[in-house]
């Protein structure tokens, strides 16, 4: 079955640039033009992607947003008309994946839908192989799982995508770069404070399992893992 992807926007033109250009490339369309209608869909569809409109009228993408996190870690992709960094921030902030600007390349905005896809599907006869440990921390990478402490921790794709290469090689300092290229994958441009906002997810969501520190910041290099008590 090809992945569904939910496209939330009040501009037919639009919707049917997105929708075109998804299934083309070999997914599933389900449209929505305001945000009320958003979360019908999302209820009915359960899509594996939700592409997402900022800028929609009464109830808009950032509420949007913070309504579905409150009951799924869904991949979700905002498209805006504005390209101020607070606007980024705020987006990520509230559990975005990612974050596009209008007028966009319906081919880059496709890359970065498969991006974030390739990081949330587990991985085929996934085994004890995938699963790193340091500490508390645990992460199946098949299952698509973090604990802490026994307590489960739930992250975007991206957000397990970082704690995953962190993890991979704990006393290594990752530069902002690499962590963009690990996440996003090599190719794609992404402002360095993207990072920054993944990571202080990151770290909100391990403070709220019990975890005082999850990643360090090496000051003009990067970031690496915390060492995390036992």
């Amino acid at each position: 079955m090809p992945p569904r992807i939910l496209v939330v926007d009040d501009e037919p033109h639009i919707r049917d640039v997105v929708c075109f250009a998804l299934e083309r490339a070999g997914m599933a369309t389900t449209i929505a033009r305001n945000g009320a209608e958003a979360l019908v869909e999302f209820r009915r569809q359960q899509p594996a992607l939700v592409v997402l409109d900022v800028g929609l009228p009464e109830l808009d993408g950032l509420e949007v947003c913070r309504r579905l996190r409150e009951t799924s870690q869904v991949p979700i992709l905002f498209l805006s008309a504005r390209d101020e960094e607070v606007d980024r921030i705020v987006g990520l902030e509230l559990g975005a994946d990612d974050y596009v600007t209008k007028p966009f390349s319906p081919r880059e905005l496709v890359a970065r839908v498969k991006a974030i896809l390739k990081r949330v599907s587990p991985s085929p006869g996934a085994s004890t192989a995938g699963k790193l440990e340091h500490g508390l921390l645990q992460l199946d990478r098949g299952a698509h799982q973090v604990r802490y402490g026994g307590r489960a921790v739930e992250l975007t794709a991206l957000e397990f995508a970082i704690l995953t290469t962190l993890l991979s090689r704990p006393e290594m300092v990752f530069s902002r770069d690499q962590l963009i290229s690990a996440a996003y994958g090599p190719g794609m441009h992404v402002a360095d404070r993207t990072i920054d906002s993944h990571i202080r997810n990151i770290r909100a969501k391990f403070a709220s399992a019990g975890c005082s520190s999850v990643v360090t910041t090496i000051h003009g290099i990067g970031f690496r893992l915390a060492e995390v008590a036992a």
